[in-house]
């Protein structure tokens, strides 16, 4: 693939980190329910996570850093998937708005795309066709 492509790819994929990550610091109250109450303190996972979200983010949307932070935001999203399924299981509104059970699947395939995505920004993997 054109490498021009995919850097293109890489910076869309990366400033939704960014700005969800500023989200984060802005309103960490929206995030706060979803954060398991074995951890504790809440509002610290909040900004940690959106400290996290911030930096991978414009990692992967620059090329100097590209490789590592998608490898970086693939291991985060897997960590923190953690919330989105105290979400699910424990039927945990976030920003007023309660999942049905199709949209935690649909937001896990979400998740697992994210992943992919990452990965093969990075060129962790290859998405090509056997010759």
């Amino acid at each position: 693939m054109d490498e021009t492509l995919r850097h293109l790819i890489a910076i869309a994929y990366g400033v939704p980190f960014v700005w969800i990550g500023v989200q984060h610091f802005l309103d960490p109250e929206w995030f706060e329910p979803i954060v398991p109450t074995a951890l504790g303190n809440p509002t610290f996972w909040v900004y940690a996570s959106g400290f996290f979200e911030i930096a991978l983010g414009l990692g992967v949307a620059t090329p100097w850093f590209r490789s590592e932070a998608a490898l970086g935001i693939s291991l985060m999203l897997v960590v923190l998937y953690w919330a989105n399924l105290n979400m699910w299981l424990n039927d945990i509104p976030i920003g007023g708005t309660t999942l049905t059970q199709r949209g935690h699947v649909v937001r896990g395939l979400i998740q697992v795309l994210l992943i992919a995505t990452a990965l093969w920004i990075g060129e962790w993997v290859s998405f090509k066709r056997p010759a």
